[in-house]
């Protein structure tokens, strides 16, 4: 199913990824390589965790496969206090704080959301993109407007572009931006799981390419495979990892060749590289990672919130809220299910911890697909 897709109509490739025939045949494969020992891969991402959930292909894997959900929701591993730092801002009367729609019900403890805050007077606007979130500063020139910029490389080139484009003097960034490849290595040395494998992310990879993993798997030996988001490019990307597996390899490869090459998106690279330097940052309910978020480049200061208000967040001893265990659903040694709070006291409508708050959230996931009936 791998190759050229250019001149093919979107909805027949999309057919023959979810083909139940090429889906029995690789699952079949995966019994075969499968048979000896237990296996335990993770993926990175939320649209992942929905395709492996909605399609019930956890249920096509043998019991000694485990596919499991590690830190994949940018939502849900941004730390507490940079929510808190955005809230404190938004308080500010000269202020118009700018984000995406998820983080409005993220919880920092005391201080609650970004959404209650909103109620109790916070100018806080749900933009869509960083170009709304520019428009907003340019239709607020009395207003300092700060932008809650969060995610992972996939939506990094959109804040570097932004900067890079000269935007408006009222304009700056609360930088929260995290990267996957040191949080694959972290979790690496941390051990917790046993891993024979990463599935790795497909929206991620379409910037930073094969390339931006080769160095784990040159020090790790870990097999790695960059897959795509239909059910097939799932199954087929866990025969590629069960593969190496058998041979004793430890490579990066790439199911996902329709989107994905070596280089990754060049361009994008060059303007996170321009705009933002690594620095060591925290996961929520994982902890500091090295090198593993982004900071914006001394000549691009001017545009740091931090530079703009002079207010000090300390960080936050609030992590989780009582009973909850995303730290350990995100750290890939929980499944959702095993948390007491799990549609129990947390659910999308009344989120508790993080990982429910976001559609990419693992508890999130998992609860939309017991809801269907």
């Amino acid at each position: 199913m791998t190759g050229s897709f250019a001149n093919m109509d979107p909805l027949e490739v999309q057919k023959g990824f979810r083909d139940a025939e090429l889906a029995r045949k690789a699952a079949q494969r995966i019994k075969e390589l499968a048979k000896t020992r237990p296996f335990k891969f993770m993926h990175l991402c939320g649209t992942h965790e929905y395709t492996i959930t909605h399609s019930g292909l956890r249920q096509l894997l043998p019991e000694n496969v485990e596919l499991i959900a590690g830190p994949g929701c940018p939502v849900c591993v941004c730390p507490p206090e940079d929510v808190a730092l955005a809230i404190m801002v938004a308080k500010q009367p000269n202020a118009l704080l700018t984000t995406y729609g998820d983080m409005m019900r993220v919880p920092a403890g005391d201080l609650g959301s970004l959404n209650t805050s909103r109620t109790k007077g916070a100018n806080v606007q749900v933009v869509y993109s960083m170009m709304d979130a520019i428009i907003a500063a340019k239709e607020h020139p009395d207003k300092e407007v700060v932008h809650f910029a969060i995610g992972f490389e996939t939506t990094t080139p959109p804040t570097a572009a932004e900067i890079l484009g000269d935007p408006p003097a009222n304009f700056s960034v609360l930088v929260s931006h995290r990267l996957i490849p040191p949080a694959e290595e972290f979790l690496l040395e941390q051990g917790e799981v046993g891993l024979h494998g990463f599935l790795l992310p497909g929206h991620v990879s379409v910037i930073i390419g094969e390339q931006g993993y080769e160095h784990i798997s040159k020090r790790w030996k870990v097999p790695q495979v960059i897959a795509g988001f239909e059910p097939l490019d799932v199954l087929l990307a866990l025969v590629m990892l069960l593969q190496q597996v058998e041979d004793g390899r430890g490579e990066v490869e790439n199911e996902y060749t329709r989107a994905v090459t070596f280089e990754g998106n060049v361009r994008a690279r060059e303007m996170i590289e321009q705009v933002f330097e690594p620095v060591d940052s925290r996961w929520r309910g994982i902890g500091v990672i090295p090198e593993s978020g982004l900071a914006l480049r001394e000549e691009y200061m001017n545009f740091d919130v931090r530079t703009r208000f002079e207010i000090e967040v300390e960080p936050q001893k609030y992590e989780m809220p009582p009973g909850c265990k995303c730290g350990e659903v995100l750290r890939g040694i929980m499944r959702p299910e095993e948390c007491p709070l799990f549609g129990n006291k947390c659910i999308p409508e009344n989120p508790i911890g993080p990982c429910m708050v976001s559609m990419e959230g693992t508890c999130s996931v998992v609860y939309g697909a017991q809801m269907v009936p």
